[in-house]
């Protein structure tokens, strides 16, 4: 593959990289700690890997304890630094709380909040339930909300930080069989905004970061994975091929390190150009919710 730069490497589990080339200075988040919803796989996953592998110590939250305990485990395994891992459901503030405690009687501060938790499936909007597009507002936009207002509260507010929420580009055009997904991200995008300029001057940068196909994630999976059976899907890229988890954790990495200290209120799309090229296929996303739903 040519192009500026090498892709770097990744694997399609959740489990830690085999190899690592360092891009930043691998000190850069020395005595850091950052607190990651959804980090128990995919992208949030690699994203504490990455976190930790520059010095990062890391709390990783989900409502699965017994997932985030395996992932910590393979974390402090192949960083050599300290993970934390918590039950949390985002859409239940009194967990969040609890959660927050527990991470600060532990690490002593949190400087980093990276909101990842998420929830999505393919279905029209005419079939889709009002019971379930509630549920992904309620994980991806509240949670959001939620767990960055508690941390403002117990801690931010009065040391300042910065806040990495992980949207998508679903809402840019509009997305067939995606109107729970997008709205839920395109408010995440507003919410970023209007949280940056509020706690701006509390020392808080706050910003987004979109990705595109991200291949080894349960979303790639379920519902991009699939279109690679769509005649010529990739050629729609203008990079002509999906990212890698390592990708995403390292705009992470920019976006929360001193490398982007001017840089708040934003979105960042990390997506080799895929929504500016991708096809409203209506026959082929049809198709691809019929394979999607024998899964």
């Amino acid at each position: 593959m040519s192009g500026i730069g090498n892709i770097p490497e990744d694997v399609d589990t959740d489990d830690c990289l085999l190899n690592y080339s360092y891009i930043f200075s691998p000190d850069i988040l020395k005595d850091k700690v950052a607190f990651i919803t959804g980090g128990g796989s995919g992208i949030g996953f690699r994203i504490a890997e990455i976190l930790m592998r520059h010095g990062c110590q890391t709390v990783i939250a989900s409502r699965s304890l017994e997932r985030v305990q395996a992932s910590a485990k393979k974390l402090v395994a192949g960083t050599g630094q300290r993970c934390l891992a918590l039950s949390v459901d985002v859409r239940q503030p009194v967990t969040i709380v609890a959660a927050v405690e527990k991470a600060l009687r532990k690490f002593g501060k949190i400087d980093i909040l990276v909101n990842s938790a998420a929830g999505n499936f393919l279905c029209p909007a005419s079939g889709l339930s009002f019971n379930a597009f509630k549920t992904v507002l309620e994980i991806d936009t509240i949670g959001t909300f939620n767990t960055s207002k508690i941390l403002y509260q117990r801690w931010l507010k009065d040391h300042g930080g910065v806040i990495v929420n992980i949207t998508a580009t679903l809402s840019y055009r509009g997305q067939i069989l995606q109107v729970h997904a997008g709205s839920a991200k395109a408010a995440i995008d507003a919410m970023t905004k209007h949280l940056a300029v509020e706690w701006g001057p509390d020392n808080i940068r706050i910003n987004s970061l979109a990705p595109g196909p991200i291949s080894g994630t349960e979303g790639f999976r379920k519902l991009g994975g699939l279109a690679r059976a769509m005649a010529d899907h990739y050629k729609l890229i203008p990079l002509q091929r999906a990212g890698t988890k390592t990708e995403i954790a390292h705009g992470v990495l920019y976006l929360v390190s001193p490398a982007a200290s001017y840089v708040t209120g934003t979105s960042l799309v990390i997506d080799g150009g895929h929504w500016l090229t991708s096809a409203n296929n209506m026959s082929a996303m049809q198709a691809l919710l019929q394979k999607s739903a024998k899964l």
